[in-house]
């Protein structure tokens, strides 16, 4: 039995936009709420980014060389950091300088910019890695795209741009009867190994552990180890030696999701010493993992795109009904006029490009979701607006005082 482990773990915060009424449109272009984002990024900082921080580098340094992780962190996360809570990137050069850490690329704003604009997409990517090199470190050659979002078009736009791997859900529909753990590529992009997500093993530390309703409650390090046993042991023998098991997650999951008093940080002290001692485990980096998938391995078609959200694991929780698309359609129209007024080099086309990228963030389309039930909460928990409809007013109206600044039209009325 031997099974490769990767966590990876994501980390980003938006900017949020403050309340814009319609009658600040060509008179003001302060668009984003800097006190409400200080305060988030800081209470973040101290229930999870630091604490976990301290609590990865222990057991690097107790379990050194075979404990690894990684992290996706977005651009806007970043230059949160480095603006409101400068010591969460002195903690996170720590990790780095350990070589036990490797960070992912993705787009600079968590952006939607694969599905609607490979111009734009190509460079956010580059914007991210020069965003990493100058704060923290060069990311590796396997991609994270926003919200594990992949099809057959964003897997060629990654391979186009040089990655060696590409990380996605590991989705019901997607896999089917095939085993999640078992090594893939791309049938469109045969060069880029597939990483995909265990979403039930992930999901039982990011969702469930504290639920005090599910059969497992209390989650014990020794049995939680001995799923990740039975998933070794289920590899189809081809897939021996050579099966990767990711547990990807929000990094928020620990300390903001599951607060401290869950146990979650006990559990994940404990983890790694449970799964080394027992053997048949190795802590990998996706880079490392991509590179030990055969250029033969089996293929996966995506003619639609998956993602890591919500029951139906694709795009409907950013673009599922008609306010979240006009929205988006809209955003994405002012490309040509912010390309042209930043090609003028306009006193302000700095400043116009990055508030552009800013609003290109998707959770401003996924606080404009109207689903409902379990789906439904978990988007009215992280929305700071009433409703999905304030949301789309509010984004609306930012976007009719920069389509202003760079002379396009007004966006339509929804």
């Amino acid at each position: 039995m031997s099974l490769d482990l990767c966590f990876y773990f994501q980390v980003h915060q938006p900017w949020r936009l403050r309340r814009y009424p319609f009658r600040e449109v060509g008179r003001r272009h302060d668009y984003f709420d800097d006190q409400v984002n200080a305060e988030i990024l800081r209470r973040v900082a101290q229930k999870c980014y630091l604490p976990m921080n301290a609590l990865l580098l222990e057991l690097i340094r107790k379990h050194q060389p075979h404990f690894r992780v990684s992290f996706s962190i977005s651009a806007t996360a970043l230059e949160q950091m480095a603006a409101f809570a400068p010591e969460v990137l002195v903690s996170f050069r720590r990790l780095l300088a350990t070589g036990a850490v490797e960070l992912l690329s993705e787009t600079s704003h968590h952006s939607l910019a694969a599905l609607y604009s490979p111009r734009e997409f190509a460079a956010q990517v580059r914007h991210h890695r020069a965003v990493c090199r100058r704060l923290l470190g060069a990311p590796g050659p396997v991609f994270r795209n926003t919200e594990l979002i992949v099809s057959n078009a964003v897997a060629e736009q990654v391979a186009a741009l040089g990655f060696a791997g590409l990380c996605l859900e590991g989705a019901d529909g997607l896999f089917g009867w095939r085993n999640v753990s078992a090594p893939y590529r791309f049938a469109a992009a045969p060069a880029l190994a597939a990483l995909p997500r265990h979403y039930r093993l992930s999901d039982d530390i990011a969702f469930r552990f504290s639920d005090r309703q599910w059969a497992a409650w209390p989650l014990s390090v020794e049995r939680y180890a001995d799923w990740l046993q039975g998933e070794a042991g289920a590899l189809p023998p081809e897939a021996k030696g050579r099966g990767f098991l990711g547990l990807f997650m929000d990094y928020e999951t620990f300390g903001e999701h599951q607060w401290a008093d869950t146990g979650i940080f006990d559990f994940m002290r404990a983890l790694p010493g449970e799964l080394l001692k027992r053997g048949g485990f190795r802590f990998v980096t996706p880079s490392e993992a991509a590179a030990r998938v055969p250029v033969n391995a089996a293929t996966l078609d995506l003619p639609r795109p998956v993602s890591w959200a919500d029951l139906e694991r694709d795009t409907s929780a950013w673009d599922g009904n008609a306010i979240q698309r006009a929205a988006l359609a809209e955003a994405f129209a002012l490309e040509p006029f912010v390309r042209r007024h930043h090609a003028r080099h306009a006193a302000d086309a700095a400043r116009v490009l990055e508030d552009w990228r800013r609003l290109l963030t998707s959770d401003h389309a996924y606080y404009m979701s109207t689903k409902h039930w379990a789906d439904g909460d978990v988007h009215q928990y992280f929305s700071p607006f009433e409703s999905p409809y304030d949301a789309c007013i509010n984004y609306m109206n930012v976007l009719a005082d920069l389509a202003q600044r760079v002379g396009a039209p007004a966006p339509r009325p929804l």
